[in-house]
């Protein structure tokens, strides 16, 4: 069970939580309640009907000090959490998305700098949702990582 599954199943009024994170453009309040994106750092900024996920360069996430890059799992971890608040701010769910399934490829290291995703829903049925996740550091044509995942939504 995802932090912001157990969270919100404890005491949090999901719905209310997005409804007003969107209403102000300010996700911070959202993100506040998810233990794992408060210890990764991320943040999210919306851009008209485009949220895009950043991940601060941060000393902690660094997995491998040599080049330094960025862990594999933080990646992971941060996009599976982007498309997870993806879900619930365009879907105005009234429970945190449960992941079903989750693929990455990873296609280059992620260097110790900000790094960026963005989410496309791709399919959206009545209990189900598949999400592509992209990511990237310098340039949105340079990934460092893909993936897709599938959602069972409430």
């Amino acid at each position: 069970m995802s932090d912001i599954q157990h969270a919100s199943s404890a005491e949090l009024n999901v719905k209310e939580i997005v409804k007003k994170a969107t209403e102000l453009n300010d996700f911070s309040h959202l993100l506040a309640h998810v233990p794992y994106a408060k210890f990764i750092g991320m943040e999210v900024v919306r851009f008209g009907d485009e949220l895009v996920f950043q991940l601060p360069a941060k000393d902690e996430n660094i997995g491998n000090p040599t080049l330094p890059a960025i862990h594999g799992g933080v990646i992971a971890g941060f996009m599976e959490m982007s498309a997870i608040v993806q879900l619930m701010v365009f879907m105005q769910t009234s429970k945190v998305p449960k992941i079903v399934d989750f693929s990455i490829d990873y296609l280059r290291a992620g260097y110790h700098r900000d790094t960026f995703a963005e989410c496309k829903i791709t399919r959206q049925g009545r209990r189900v949702a598949n999400v592509n996740i992209n990511c990237w550091q310098t340039n949105r044509k340079s990934l460092i990582a893909t993936a897709r995942a599938h959602f069972l939504i409430e």
